[in-house]
């Protein structure tokens, strides 16, 4: 099938919309009709990197409706409403046998080559291979995707918010609720308060925490912060964030921090910031040429937990229903995470806003493709 779509043809160059062709699903494939998608810097990452295979069409934040499936596909079926998960398992390997799902290495070749999971591409333009991209590309009209990569959402779910399930919010969530393993009544730090950090919070605010720290640079994420849920702020460029928690905890410090950042001198600070047997998690991704150092004197004494976390600990069919009715039910905001809404034709007015350093990151711009979309 013909379809329109934002590809990448260039490294830095602003992506063109154009016609591109489609195949069908293959076994254990779906065929879905993209009507939203979020706008990640993470796309913007993909831009400016070198070694994105070209040409390519981006996208990993999206919702829409079932078209067709392929053979032996059982989860989902033609007109079910699914959010899109760009980290799909194989459900047989070490880590999926024992749950850990964001573990499973099978998508990462594929995902690095730009192809779906049996190596080969479904797209193509004027009959020369056009790659995907996280096994989604959902800066398309519609995507062919593995069936571990399509979640089923309540028939009331709108698409726009049920894009963002897929990467931040999840991430975010996930981070709290799964890998920190909030439990009711306890103190949580969050830093780094964009697009993962906020629903950190929400996250921890869901698990019953009572009291969440919101710790950024920037004023007016922090807040943004209370909107979603913070209790307390720190400007960490104005203060020492560490000696801040321990502050607002009766000199303690926080039963979890989780740092959401990226960077190694806010994760140091999320643990130093952590109180006696406490939990320290790390879901921002480090630069490789930097370092994270951590004080070695007293290590095995104050018991602490120092644990990565990638996407959050979370199993995309547990949870993303659970974000889902949290939000149906008014106990999870994803209204506010809607920034703007675009059309495809749009898109690079998107992207160039990541470069404006005022513009707000607590949030997605979304694409929607028009249709059913509320």
């Amino acid at each position: 099938m013909e379809m329109l779509a934002a590809v990448m043809k260039g490294t830095n160059q602003p992506l063109a919309i154009e016609k591109v062709e489609l195949a069908p699903p293959k076994a254990g494939e779906v065929l879905v009709k993209i009507m939203a998608t979020g706008v990640c810097h993470s796309d913007l990452n993909a831009i400016e990197d070198e070694s994105t295979p070209l040409p390519t069409i981006l996208g990993h934040e999206g919702a829409g409706i079932v078209v067709e499936v392929g053979a032996n596909v059982n989860t989902v079926k033609a007109g079910d409403k699914v959010a899109l998960s760009w980290v799909p398992f194989c459900g047989t390997c070490e880590f999926c046998r024992t749950g850990q799902v964001n573990m499973c290495e099978s998508a990462f070749g594929p995902m690095f080559a730009g192809t779906l999971l049996d190596g080969t591409s479904r797209l193509s333009q004027n009959g020369k291979l056009v790659y995907h991209n996280s096994l989604l590309s959902t800066f398309a009209e519609y995507a062919v995707v593995p069936e571990m990569s399509c979640i089923k959402m309540p028939n009331g779910m709108p698409m726009a918010q049920a894009s963002l399930i897929g990467c931040g919010v999840a991430t975010g969530f996930g981070a709290a609720v799964r890998a920190a393993q909030v439990k009711p009544g306890s103190t949580v730090a969050v830093f780094g308060i964009g697009g993962v950090g906020v629903n950190a919070i929400q996250g921890a605010r869901v698990a019953g925490a009572s009291r969440i720290i919101a710790c950024d640079v920037k004023p007016q994420n922090l807040e943004m912060a209370r909107k979603f849920g913070a209790t307390d702020v720190v400007n960490v460029g104005e203060v020492n964030a560490a000696g801040a928690l321990k502050e607002l905890t009766g000199g303690y410090g926080v039963h979890y921090a989780i740092d959401c950042s990226g960077n190694p001198t806010a994760a140091q600070s999320a643990w130093l910031g952590t109180r006696k047997g406490g939990t320290t998690v790390v879901v921002g991704a480090f630069n490789p040429k930097k370092e994270l150092s951590l004080p070695a004197g007293g290590f095995h004494r104050v018991g602490k937990v120092l644990k990565g976390s990638f996407y959050g600990d979370v199993h995309p069919f547990r949870d993303f229903p659970i974000i889902a009715q949290l939000y149906l039910d008014g106990q999870f905001k994803l209204d506010e995470l809607v920034l703007d809404r675009i059309a495809l034709p749009d898109i690079n007015k998107a992207m160039d806003a990541f470069h404006d350093p005022c513009c707000v990151n607590v949030g997605r711009t979304v694409i929607e493709f028009g249709g059913e979309s509320a």
